[in-house]
């Protein structure tokens, strides 16, 4: 009986839970225009403090043999991040920022799994992230583009100039987590930790409804 591969076993697991992320009501929202510029500036400042954590975890990990296939500049964000939030908000934007309850513990999260020095974690969380952002965060750009009047200001952290197949880099990317390694109990220990993370941001869209909710209030 031949295994099947991981990246199809991850895919398949995790199905039901990326479609639930992707179908939370704010970001419903934001895709079909009822959304407004504030929505998106509150959207980009979370992902700001995740993906300094990720990219700091990901120094931290340089050094791991199975880690260090997945890390490469191409999918640096945080310079492209930190130009985007200094384009929407201003140079006071470190000031104007602040994570919300569910991107403290996804931050937290990641911390946990960089310390325990888990590499299949850190690559749950890598894979959750930045296949997402080479995937559908395209159409995000596309939308966020046409909605806002942006043209490359705005949605840098959209931007993967450095790719220029996103398809032929996804599909490497699979192959390099079939190659992993791992047994039986460490692929089922990934995938849960791929599941933690989509709900993180599952409950990240939660907060920014609920924050925006208080706000109009």
């Amino acid at each position: 009986m031949s295994v099947i591969p991981f990246s199809q076993a991850l895919r398949d697991r995790t199905r039901t839970n990326h479609g639930e992320s992707e179908g939370a009501d704010f970001m419903d929202d934001l895709m079909t225009g009822r959304g407004t510029r504030d929505d998106y500036i509150a959207l980009v400042a979370q992902h700001y403090f995740i993906y300094s954590a990720i990219e700091a975890a990901a120094t931290q990990f340089a050094g791991d043999p199975v880690a260090a296939r997945f890390i490469t500049p191409q999918l640096t964000r945080l310079p492209a991040l930190e130009a985007d939030l200094e384009f929407l908000l201003g140079s006071g934007w470190r000031e104007a920022i602040t994570p919300l309850p569910t991107t403290e513990r996804y931050v937290g999260r990641i911390a946990e799994v960089t310390t325990e020095g888990w590499a299949g974690g850190f690559i749950a969380h890598h894979y959750t992230r930045y296949l997402g952002d080479l995937s559908g965060g395209q159409v995000i750009r596309t939308l966020m583009q046409r909605q806002f009047g942006f043209e490359t200001n705005g949605v840098g952290f959209y931007l993967f100039d450095q790719i220029a197949k996103p398809r032929e880099f996804k599909d490497t990317y699979r192959e390099q987590l079939d190659q992993a390694g791992w047994d039986s109990a460490e692929r089922d220990r990934v995938i849960d930790e791929v599941v933690t993370a989509y709900r993180f941001n599952t409950d990240l869209f939660v907060d920014l409804a609920a924050a925006k909710s208080t706000a109009v209030a």
